[in-house]
């Protein structure tokens, strides 16, 4: 009767104890899809590369720039039943399912240097001017790159967990 006691208190301990290592798991399995630069549910989807190179040689890591993304990531809640984790930044949406649209940009006042152009079949020489200060709309398409969110192998890793947790604190 002992060892039935004993073996339900490790049971209840583990059960106790599961929530926030699984949080930990996917927290860290959502880093991982920025190390990789690709989501990977049952087969790995490589993010789509960036159009230009970043100036003044920059890591060309996508989605890691100041590392704020990346560091945001963490468990919002973890319960029984339900473990959540999620990000509290704005743009984290966008990047994750992806965004299309137009976007008002200010453009600020600033000098041309004098240059030449080729219009209507005729090079043109453009003097030097000045541009004054205005707005116009741009159109954007920013690419959906996965990094949280439900994955086959996500949930792969978190059962081998609870089993294995499960499978110690019976032997135990």
């Amino acid at each position: 009767m002992r060892d039935f006691t004993r073996k339900l208190e490790a049971l209840s301990n583990a059960s106790r104890k599961i929530p926030n290592t699984v949080a930990a798991i996917a927290v860290n399995f959502s880093k991982e899809r920025f190390r990789d630069q690709a989501w990977l549910d049952q087969t790995k989807e490589v993010w789509k590369p960036r159009k230009r190179k970043r100036p003044g040689g920059r890591s060309q890591t996508l989605l890691v720039d100041t590392g704020r993304l990346k560091r945001s990531i963490r468990k919002i809640s973890a319960t029984p039943t339900q473990v959540v984790i999620g990000t509290d930044v704005p743009y984290a949406k966008a990047h994750n399912e992806g965004a299309k649209g137009t976007r008002t940009v200010s453009v600020k006042a600033h000098k041309r240097a004098a240059h030449s152009r080729s219009r209507k079949g005729r090079k043109e020489i453009v003097k030097s001017h000045t541009v004054s200060a205005h707005s116009r709309k741009q159109n954007f398409n920013l690419p959906a790159r996965p990094f949280i969110g439900g994955s086959y192998t996500l949930s792969r890793r978190i059962e081998l967990h609870i089993a294995a947790e499960f499978t110690r604190a019976l032997k135990s």
